[in-house]
């Protein structure tokens, strides 16, 4: 690490219980974790305590600056100066609900049918109670081995209501998951390059035996999912296509909510919301305000372009800029206070409009951009947009390169940048799966050794410590058919299980969407991230109610010469570092001191064991067939 420099020149009130569930997803540009934690004062007075979680973690998350659901068909060819003024919302949403008590009143009454563990500790009757094999009575969870496992829900018995919502049965949840298909070009330009071979097929056995083991585990009320995968019936970019797609899928399926959608192009969302039908990651575009107009049927399970860019330039405001470009690649510009550029992909009709917000942003540290560069996410023409971006900076002066790119360009950014001799440092400001080790390692190892900046990933643990593929192989005793896609495609049920079992057997979509505008925001760690719904006062006031995921972030650095497993498990050179072992950091709470990057005195590429703070005692699996 280079010697440090002189720089130049609304709280909510805790909510009582805390049920939770954290989502990042990535697909066609989304990798996704969910996490389900305990409340913070919970945590604090003793880990092992009973929790009041509602989720269990999928995989590795990450965050873009304009995620999967605010992208269109529209493409953007360069960036606008026009700024997107938000009206601040004042509406509120109230618990319909009970479940456990989602307020700090514990005399509120739950529905009937519905009880936590620790919510019947607190009336004094769980031991009255016959909790199943399920639970764990010593802590009131779930039997799962993982820390941020679920708490149990007392098994359900009597009527629950039969077709409560459209979807809905006595026996049955009917759900959609939308796929891409098989051959899409868009979608082999990002899988391709890590070689991820899972089709369709191995999705849907994937999916459906996650479902099985969800349905073991969480408390159903009596329902099962009758799922439905639906390939598109074009490219994942689009619109007509897209909207045939939410057609059929609304006139013959009529489902209670759909998962997944093309992911660049808003008209597969908007055709669902418009004929009432829910849906999580489907493709909603706009911003904070249109959530709020589609409620309860919009749901993101990213962090929101909007709030990207307020924590990335914090983190260049408060830590990057008015130091000099210590970490390029060139020598020569070391000696140079960094002169800043941003390649944004573009492929979205509100990319300019964040991309103009960045800079508001950055503009208020002082910090100004010499060169602002958008690209369409087109693998016919990338070889010639990243010579022309590469001129465009190289001739600019630009010393630091601000990335918000797919996780596939910074391979044709970076040959690029060799090719014409330009070494500069490269920022990693909110770029999709740019964050991950498979990809890095697919990029010119020369340019990336300069790579630093910002992930929402959690620090990884060692494989077989943790994660969505090991609790699958402990239940099923056998890998995923989509081995290599289980992160993307799990985060759906856990988050949708998670919802349904406090939700109870009034199962409407106006009573799920409480139960998620209601929860705390999840246990802050290092191997996952910490996310919200609705009003954590973690957010400006006009992005709340907020309907969007994960809300805080990690500092990290690329180190060519550390030698680890990447995120599918395959050994060889190169991984990131986290600094101080993957402290995260929500907005506000960025130090103002220069960043501690390529120093591997104070980082980590990952935890060969759980830390002892998220460890969790070993369950032996239930049979898939003591569904309770």
């Amino acid at each position: 690490m280079e010697p440090a420099q002189e720089k130049s020149s609304r709280a909510t009130t805790a909510r009582r219980w805390g049920p939770i569930a954290a989502i990042i997803i990535a697909a066609v540009v989304v990798v996704v974790i969910l996490v389900a934690t305990p409340s913070n004062d919970e945590k604090n007075n003793e880990a092992s305590s009973a929790t009041t979680t509602v989720a269990e973690e999928t995989s590795s998350p990450t965050t873009t600056m304009a995620d999967s659901d605010s992208e269109s068909e529209a493409g953007s060819e360069s960036e606008s100066e026009s700024e997107s003024e938000e009206p601040a919302v004042t509406t509120t949403t109230e618990a319909k609900i009970g479940g456990p008590s989602y307020t700090i009143d514990p005399n509120t009454e739950s529905p009937e049918g519905v009880l936590s563990y620790p919510r019947a500790e607190e009336m004094g009757i769980a031991d009255t109670i016959d909790w199943g094999d399920r639970c764990d009575t010593e802590t009131g969870q779930v039997r799962i081995p993982w820390f941020f496992r679920i708490p149990c829900w007392m098994p359900f018995e009597g009527d629950n209501g039969g077709a409560t919502d459209n979807g809905v049965t006595e026996d049955t949840i009917r759900i959609v998951y939308w796929t891409p298909q098989d051959n899409d070009p868009v979608m082999a330009y990002i899988t391709d390059a890590i070689m991820n071979d899972d089709t369709n097929a191995d999705v849907e056995d994937t999916l459906n035996k996650l479902i099985e083991y969800y349905e073991t585990y969480y408390e159903t009320y009596g329902r099962s999912v009758d799922l439905t995968v639906m390939t598109g019936s074009g490219l994942v970019l689009d619109p007509i296509s897209a909207r045939a797609d939410a057609v059929r899928i609304a006139e013959e399926i009529d489902p209670f909510m759909v998962w997944g959608g093309p992911a660049l192009t808003t008209a597969f969302g908007d055709e669902l919301m418009a004929r009432g039908i829910a849906c999580f990651a489907c493709g909603l575009g706009g911003d904070a305000e249109d959530y709020v107009a589609r409620h309860p049927n919009g749901w993101s399970l990213t962090m929101s372009g909007e709030q990207a860019i307020l924590l990335v330039a914090e983190y260049i405001g408060k830590r990057v800029a008015g130091y000099n470009a210590v970490h390029a690649g060139d020598s020569d510009m070391h000696d140079q206070e960094r002169v800043f550029g941003i390649v944004y992909e573009g492929t979205g009709e509100n990319a300019a409009d964040l991309n103009a917000g960045f800079r508001e942003a950055l503009g208020g540290y002082g910090v100004e951009v010499a060169e602002s560069i958008s690209y369409n996410l087109d693998p016919a023409t990338m070889q010639e947009t990243a010579t022309n971006t590469i001129a465009k900076l190289k001739a600019s002066g630009v010393t630091s390169v601000i990335l918000q790119a797919d996780p596939v360009a910074p391979r044709d950014f970076t040959r690029e940048a060799t090719a014409q001799g330009y070494f500069p440092e490269w920022i990693i400001g909110g770029s999709v799966l740019v964050d991950t080790n498979v990809f890095a390692r697919t990029y010119d190892q020369e340019q990336w050794a300069n790579a630093f900046g910002l992930s929402t990933l959690g620090t990884p643990v060692q494989e077989g410590e943790e994660g969505n593929v090991n609790r699958y192989e402990w239940f099923h005793g056998e890998e995923a058919a989509a081995a290599d896609t289980i992160g993307v495609i799990d985060p759906y049920p856990a988050l949708f299980y998670s919802i349904l079992s406090a939700t109870g057997p009034n199962l409407t979509m106006e009573n799920f969407a409480d139960v998620m505008l209601t929860f705390e925001p999840t246990t802050r760690g290092v191997t996952v991230p910490s996310i919200s719904f609705g009003y954590s006062g973690r957010w400006p006031e006009h992005l709340e109610p907020d309907y969007r995921g994960i809300d805080d972030i990690t500092e990290i650095w690329w180190d060519a010469d550390a030698v680890g497993e990447d995120d599918l498990g395959v050994s060889g050179s190169g991984m990131y570092q986290h600094v101080n072992g993957g402290e995260r950091y929500l907005l506000g709470e960025f130090p103002e001191a220069e960043t501690e990057v390529f120093n591997s005195d104070n980082s980590i590429t990952m935890f060969m064991q759980t830390p002892e703070a998220e460890a969790s005692p070993y369950y032996e699996p239930l049979s898939p067939a003591a569904n309770n």
